[in-house]
Order: structure tokens, then C-alpha cells, then sequence
């Protein structure tokens, strides 16, 4: 109820910030140039995770989007106490020219606050920023998850297929129509359709008839309104190195000055892939157990019968699949205190 009651009783946000309240209390730990760092901890004790919302179209909030719709309330209620959350800023026209190591180096400084070694959480395109991260400073993450990441974009999805086929020149005549930038709500209506109701209801996994149902889905419409906006060089990256020439799976990605090998990622791996997905198939989603270097006894898989932002808000979901990944985080796995002694 304090959660829910929270939503009505907030002053006015920062410049720049969502309007909508936020589910879990939470305080900002450091300000960077690309996010603000909350801190939804609970205890200032014990192994700190690290929530990588997606940095691609909509804010943040979509991990801590309701009572029972939010992956930190999830974690902190199966017994992880010490949650950090990515909340992107949306591109100024300063911005513009801020690239993935921007973001990749501000995750660095973020977790370097924290305190290494991390559990990194990351979400859709927050989980390929993740890998590369894991990648890079493979010291610094102790374990990973990737819910409905897009890694391996040879395998075939509405979204890779969307980004191989349409011309160059329509991402570019984004970016200068946005002076640099790409417009959140531009790319809205270029990447998705318009969501009834009934895709709502789907998303949620629960009837929007219910109780407290028409404030979800007033929620749900103003969270899915208020877009970020993009840096056009980060933009244009993710279109080209990633979606059309895939070099992260290819291993041709280079990363803060350093070609990234995914076989450097030996820490354990929990995949979080959704049935129904069509962004990101679970065949895509859990072929990233093949390219990264972690022993297949470190690997764990889960498939649910989940569309794509169900994943990280559907109901069902967070009934069965994010208390196991608590669960899983704070387990003592076989094998792990052997290989790194």
C-alpha cells in the first residue's frame, strides 16, 4: 500500500527526471554525465546487484514499475538487499555525441562506487551493455544475468530484421532531424505500434479489470508516452556495430579501447528468455550460452510464457522467475570458490 500510496504524494521531479513516481524508495548515489545511480538498498551490508535498465526508448521505471510488476521489489523480496538501478538520463543536445564507451565508462565508475565485484542485472539492450561490460572487466562482475538480451543478431527477430532492412540513410535522417540527437518520441512511432488494452493486459500478465487495474493501465500509457531521447553517435553504433554487423558475437567489438572477447565472461550466467517474445525469440536470448566462456555448469536458463516486456513487468514473471534469479544470486554454486582459488 506504501508503494502505491507513493505515486500520489511526490513533489516535483528533477529536471529531466521521469513524472512518474518511483515504486521503491530509493536515494541517488552519484550523479554521472549518462545516469543517475539509485540506490534502492534496503542494508548497507552484503553482496551489492546492479539493475541495468534498458537505454533504447522508454526510462528505467519499467524495472521498478508497480507492486508486483518491478525486478527491484522482486529481488529485495527474495533476499537480496543491496539493489542499484541505471536510471539513463534522456539525451540533451549536449549529449549528442556521447558513444557506448561513454556508457560503458560511467558503468565502470558507477560499479567502482558500489564497490566491485558486482551482480549485474541487465535488461534488453542493458543486458548486450552488461556482457560487454563482463567482458571487459570480467574481475569486476561476480555474476550476470540477461533477461531478454539481444546479443547474437544472426538469429533472426522483428527487431534485427527491422534494423538489417530499412535503408542507412532513414537511422542518419533520424539523427540530424533530432540535431544530433534521436527524438524518444520519433523512434516511438518508427519502432513500435500503437498498444491496445489487451497488449497492456498481455505485458502485465493480469486483467486490467481488477482492482487497481485502471491505474496500472494509466500508468502504463504515461510511462510508455514519456520516451528518452537518444545521443545520434550512441544511436547510430548500436544500429550499425550491433543490429546490422553484429560484431559483439562476432567478436569484432571493440570496447574502451579494447577488442572484447566474450570468452573472457567465465562468471556464472543466469539467461531470462520469454516464449512469446518476438524482439528478442528465446532462441536468441539464450544462444549467449555459446559465446561467453563460463563452464555450462554455471550456466542457468529459464523460459517463460512471456512477451517481451513481460519479462521485466508481467505479473506471472515476477511470481516465478525473479525470485529464482534471487534465489540463484545467493546461492553457493558448485565450483565457483574451487576455479578462483
Amino acid at each position: 500500500m506504501e508503494s502505491w500510496l507513493s505515486w500520489f504524494d511526490r513533489g516535483a521531479p528533477e529536471p529531466g527526471e521521469s513524472t512518474l513516481a518511483w515504486t521503491t524508495a530509493n536515494t541517488v548515489a552519484l550523479e554521472l554525465p549518462t545516469m543517475r545511480l539509485r540506490d534502492c538498498s534496503t542494508r548497507r551490508s552484503g553482496q551489492p546487484a546492479l539493475i541495468c535498465a534498458p537505454y533504447a526508448l522508454h526510462r528505467a521505471v519499467i524495472a521498478d514499475f508497480a507492486p508486483g510488476h518491478s525486478v527491484v521489489q522482486s529481488l529485495q523480496g527474495a533476499g537480496v538487499d543491496r539493489v542499484y538501478l541505471a536510471d539513463w538520463r534522456s539525451a540533451s543536445p549536449e549529449m549528442r555525441y556521447l558513444s557506448i564507451d561513454s556508457y560503458l565508462g560511467d558503468l565502470n565508475v558507477a560499479i567502482d562506487e558500489i564497490g566491485a565485484p558486482v551482480d549485474l542485472v541487465g535488461l534488453c539492450q542493458g543486458g548486450w551493455l552488461s556482457l560487454l561490460y563482463a567482458a571487459r572487466f570480467p574481475a569486476k562482475v561476480r555474476r550476470l544475468v540477461l533477461a531478454g538480451a539481444p546479443v547474437d543478431l544472426s538469429i533472426d527477430s522483428s527487431l534485427s530484421r527491422l534494423a538489417r532492412n530499412a535503408p542507412e540513410a532513414v537511422y542518419d535522417q533520424l539523427v540530424a532531424r533530432g540535431g544530433g540527437n534521436v527524438s524518444g518520441e520519433e523512434m516511438l512511432q518508427f519502432w513500435s505500434r500503437r498498444l491496445s488494452p489487451h497488449d497492456i493486459e498481455v505485458a502485465l500478465q493480469r486483467s486490467l479489470s481488477d482492482t487497481g487495474g485502471p491505474e496500472l493501465l494509466a500508468r502504463f500509457d504515461q510511462w510508455n508516452a514519456e520516451t528518452l531521447n537518444l545521443p545520434g553517435t550512441y544511436y547510430l553504433q548500436i544500429v550499425n556495430w550491433i543490429f546490422r554487423e553484429n560484431r559483439i558475437a562476432a567478436g569484432e567489438f571493440t570496447a574502451l579501447g579494447r577488442k572484447v572477447d566474450l570468452k573472457d565472461v567465465k562468471a556464472p550466467v543466469f539467461l531470462l528468455a520469454g516464449l512469446d517474445d518476438e524482439v528478442v525469440p528465446a532462441v536468441q536470448a539464450l544462444a549467449t550460452a555459446h559465446l561467453v566462456g563460463t563452464p555450462p555448469a554455471l550456466i542457468a536458463a529459464a523460459s517463460e510464457p512471456s512477451d517481451h516486456l513481460g519479462l521485466f513487468m508481467g505479473a506471472k514473471t515476477h511470481a516465478h522467475a525473479w525470485p529464482r534469479i534471487a534465489e540463484w544470486l545467493q546461492a553457493e554454486l558448485p565450483g565457483v570458490l574451487a576455479r578462483r582459488a
